[in-house]
């Protein structure tokens, strides 16, 4: 139920089986959810937190103009809040984008099993970290890469991200980002969204169809978007 979640802890660091069954015991149930939900609002108190099983889910924040940003994507085996445990209330919204299977995690578990197990309360910690450096790096693209650039990131961050899941398979995965989404991410309307994927496709460094993406030159998608997964951490060495 949780190995996508435990590729991403292991391609980090080692996970010993006594960690291994520590973690399976945290999910206290699984929910399902429709898309376009919003699983958590802003300023809601908070004792559990959501294991992201299956589907696409967003950090989003609205706008006074009906407007919403979103701030990072999450994607099975990712841990959507988290950073929950210690802050009880969130700054901003948890929805789904696709039909979604969660976890839900009582923080009274988290807060037994990592005093159990100090190892995994640091790897936990890694993973908060992880998503603060996301948050960074969309950052950049919002503030200083051009509409292409910030496009071609964003393609490519997700490659590396669902690659860990082995949800990538030659270089295609399952997109299913609308326009106006993908917008929201990356703060362009629909139209200069449309025009964006144009160009990328015009180069033949990407197409999307059917609610998948398929990247066609990975290496000059990297370079359009000044891609480095370093911020990703992906090495595995001791916490």
């Amino acid at each position: 139920m949780i190995e996508a979640h435990l590729k991403k802890l292991r391609i980090r660091d080692d996970v010993s089986p006594e960690e291994e069954s520590a973690i399976r015991a945290l999910v206290s149930e699984v929910r399902e959810y429709r898309p376009d939900k919003v699983v958590i609002r802003r300023g809601q108190e908070l004792n559990e937190s959501i294991l992201l099983l299956d589907g696409w889910m967003a950090r989003t924040k609205d706008l006074s103009d009906g407007g919403r940003q979103i701030s990072e994507l999450q994607f099975s085996g990712d841990f959507t809040d988290i950073h929950a445990f210690t802050l009880k209330k969130l700054d901003h919204n948890i929805a789904t984008i696709t039909p979604c299977r969660v976890a839900i995690v009582p923080h009274e578990r988290v807060r037994a099993t990592i005093d159990r197990f100090p190892h995994l309360g640091r790897l936990y910690w890694l993973m908060t970290n992880i998503d603060a450096a996301i948050h960074r790096e969309w950052t950049v693209s919002l503030g200083r890469r051009s509409a292409l650039g910030r496009m071609a990131h964003l393609f490519c961050e997700i490659r590396e991200r669902l690659q860990i899941s082995g949800l990538v398979e030659n270089d295609s995965y399952e997109f299913p980002l609308t326009q106006q989404e993908l917008g929201e991410c990356l703060g362009l309307t629909a139209v200069h969204v449309n025009r964006t994927l144009q160009e990328l496709r015009k180069r033949k460094l990407i197409e999307v169809e059917n609610r998948r993406a398929r990247i066609l030159d990975l290496p000059g998608l990297k370079f359009v978007g000044d891609f480095d997964p370093y911020y990703l951490y992906l090495e595995k060495r001791p916490r």
